[in-house]
């Protein structure tokens, strides 16, 4: 089966580069990732493309981004680098709550001293 390595930042904003593992299920096949202490298995699809993809979005949503694959292993031939990475684009983010403090910060930083 192909193989793919996977690289990005982690919700920590670590940069990291794994492989990605695929096994056969039934009803299809699973995309792993295994880093550090955490393990992302997605459900059984009928690819391993749609495994992938369905395994960025999963990680997109734990706060994974900057996320690109590329394929390193085709019909058991070691690729190394030959193939272009895959971009996927990290989702649109909603403004935090932190943002308002930050706001409100600068808010008082710029008001003006009485007395002065």
């Amino acid at each position: 089966m192909d193989q793919h390595r996977l690289a990005g930042l982690d919700a920590l904003e670590r940069g990291f580069s794994r492989p990605v593992e695929f096994e056969l299920a039934e009803g299809g096949v699973r995309a792993i990732l295994r880093y550090e202490t955490t393990r992302v298995v997605t459900a059984a699809r009928d690819t391993p493309g749609t495994a992938l993809e369905e395994l960025i979005q999963t990680l997109h949503e734990q706060g994974y981004s900057q996320l690109r694959s590329q394929l390193s292993v085709r019909n058991g031939l070691y690729l190394g680098s030959q193939e272009s990475w895959i971009e996927y684009p990290d989702p649109e983010r909603t403004p935090t709550a932190s943002a308002g403090l930050i706001e409100r910060l600068l808010s008082w930083l710029r008001r003006p001293v009485i007395g002065a």
